[in-house]
């Protein structure tokens, strides 16, 4: 059954971006999974150097479309071309320039200790690729969230077939121009389109999937991958709460809590999804809290639609979606303490603070991925820790306090997959931390070195001497093997 690929090309009038469709069929992507996997044959002989040249070109493409990129995701979604460069471009070159630097060491066997049982033989960790790999990257970052990932399949030395996320069309196509022009597609390809697209993909017996989108669409992925044994990386999201507690400094985390909730809308999976905080600072934080939003966007509430500096909601059904969150916490009691303005002509909300926010509300329920700030009062450190562990492990849990044991006191009564102390999101940016989920917020990791694992396969070999010690332990089994085994298990395990 043929489905439709959606690509952009630019007029030759107008210089506007218009939509060309074409049709292709499952075969097509089972002849570029064909090639994919004779390829990676070759590719697991490939040595550093050319792992590391393929990924300076690959960072070279990046620089070259950087306008490209810009004018592509102000396009989809009103981003503006500093907050492209800030989140998409810097952490994508930061992650390709840490697997140029690292590469050749993480691709070096490890060697290991091997048990007094096994005397004499030697043993190490061996790093190969996984082989064809798929990346279906989502829409909020659909172009750091693509490349990123890329990058450590490549450095792993493995194939890439690669579905941008539809929503966001015009960055997907500035992808897939881009990598064709740096890659053949028998080492990395670029499908556009809808889901019927990512359906087919699913169904192809792939070494490994890296998926990044929501929970529900992750359950999906997982079930698919299961029908062919695929392993599986799935960057989710969830609902990451924020925890200020008695003795914060509420000016510092009104400041950062904001910088991280109106980022990119809202959009953005380890944005701060709610506030827990004491009814008795509430007052002061949104005091804080307006004055430093006003001053990021340069604007008071009823003049954000002009801000150049904050973009839109995707699309029509998700700011429907995120507008409906607000309507009913607000049916339900909640306040709008700051914004509240919605524009369904452009998908336009404005960042927004509600308080007297009930727990029942369906902005309680679901990652609201957009710019909504939910408060919560609490009245006792562990009753806001009661809160969080009522929901679904979340990606990311920020603490602002001034006491370590308050923090160390959080950190070992929950769980999240990462965790910032008195600041937001910038876990992210260190390569030396694993950035994932746990559980419903995610499997597996990435960055840096562990993304290098991620899509490798941690091979282990050991060797043996001619004259092995295992001998001893052949049968028959006589008294000598049994007497044998009895002090092996008293002094050697």
């Amino acid at each position: 059954m043929p489905m439709t690929q959606a690509t952009l090309s630019q007029t030759s009038n107008s210089g506007k971006a218009v939509i060309q469709t074409k049709s292709f069929t499952p075969s097509d992507i089972d002849r570029i999974f064909q090639a994919q996997k004779k390829k990676a044959l070759e590719l697991r002989l490939s040595n550093f150097k050319t792992r590391i040249l393929k990924l300076k070109k690959l960072k070279n493409a990046v620089l070259k479309y950087q306008k490209e990129i810009q004018t592509a995701l102000h396009s989809d979604f009103r981003k503006s071309a500093g907050e492209v460069d800030i989140t998409e471009i810097l952490p994508t070159i930061a992650e390709i320039n840490d697997a140029i630097r690292h590469v050749k060491h993480w691709m070096r066997p490890k060697n290991v200790m091997t048990p007094p049982t096994l005397l004499g033989a030697s043993s190490r960790i061996v790093y190969e690729p996984k082989g064809v790999c798929l990346i279906i990257a989502p829409w909020n970052y659909p172009f750091h969230l693509a490349i990123a990932p890329l990058a450590a399949a490549i450095a792993a030395g493995n194939t890439i077939m690669m579905k941008p996320s539809e929503f966001t069309p015009h960055t997907a196509d500035v992808i897939k121009a881009m990598l064709s022009e740096v890659f053949a597609e028998d080492e990395v390809a670029v499908f556009e389109g809808d889901v019927s697209v990512a359906t087919a993909l699913l169904e192809v017996p792939f070494d490994h999937i890296f998926f990044t989108g929501s929970t529900p669409v992750g359950k999906i992925v997982m079930t698919a991958a299961a029908k062919n044994l695929t392993s599986v990386t799935l960057e989710l999201g969830g609902k990451s709460p924020s925890i200020v507690a008695e003795d914060a400094d509420l000016k510092v985390a009104a400041e950062r809590i904001m910088w991280g909730k109106f980022l990119n809308a809202g959009q953005t999976c380890v944005a701060p999804d709610y506030l827990l905080i004491p009814e008795s600072k509430v007052e002061e934080f949104v005091k804080y809290a307006k004055e430093t939003t006003e001053s990021f966007f340069k604007s008071k509430p009823e003049n954000f639609t002009a801000s150049p500096d904050f973009c839109r909601i995707v699309n029509a059904k998700n700011f429907g979606r995120v507008s409906s969150y607000m309507e009913d916490a607000v049916k339900k009691g909640a306040k709008i303490a700051y914004g509240g303005e919605v524009r369904s002509s452009d998908n336009f909300i404005s960042p927004t603070i509600l308080t007297n926010v009930t727990l029942d509300a369906r902005i309680m329920e679901d990652e609201i991925f957009g710019p909504l700030l939910p408060i919560i009062t609490y009245k006792t450190l562990d009753e806001a820790i009661h809160i969080i562990n009522e929901r679904p492990k979340p990606l990311a849990l920020y603490i602002f306090t001034k006491k370590r044991s308050t923090s160390r006191y959080v950190l070992k009564r929950t769980s999240s997959g990462g965790a910032v102390i008195n600041d937001v999101i910038l876990h992210l940016v260190n390569s030396n931390l694993p950035f994932g989920g746990v559980n419903h917020s995610g499997h597996g990791s990435y960055h840096g070195l562990f993304g290098f694992k991620t899509f490798s396969h941690e091979r282990s070999v050991l060797q043996t001497p001619k004259a092995s010690i295992a001998k001893l332990m052949y049968p028959p089994y006589s008294g000598f093997v049994r007497l044998m085994v009895k002090l092996t298990t008293k002094f050697f395990v």
